[in-house]
């Protein structure tokens, strides 16, 4: 394949791929803004979650820990 013909293909890719940005709808900077602060909020909630949910296992298991101790001594 000749230089010019890969220099060529280069071109028309970059182009179609201009001509494809052209076409995209972009968000408001509003909507991004709200989407952003609805993806931290569920972040935080979900985080918060699985915190408890690790407190919760955690104690479960000590309990266990300790009724098995307390049984077997």
């Amino acid at each position: 394949m000749s230089t010019i013909t890969t220099q060529r293909k280069k071109v028309s890719f970059f182009r179609e791929v201009q001509n494809e940005l052209k076409k995209v709808t972009w968000t408001s900077k509003a909507e991004l803004i709200m989407s952003t602060k609805a993806v931290m909020i569920a972040t935080f909630l979900f985080g918060i979650a699985i915190y408890a949910c690790d407190l919760a296992i955690h104690a479960v298991i000590n309990g266990l820990g300790a009724l098995a101790k307390g049984i077997l001594g």
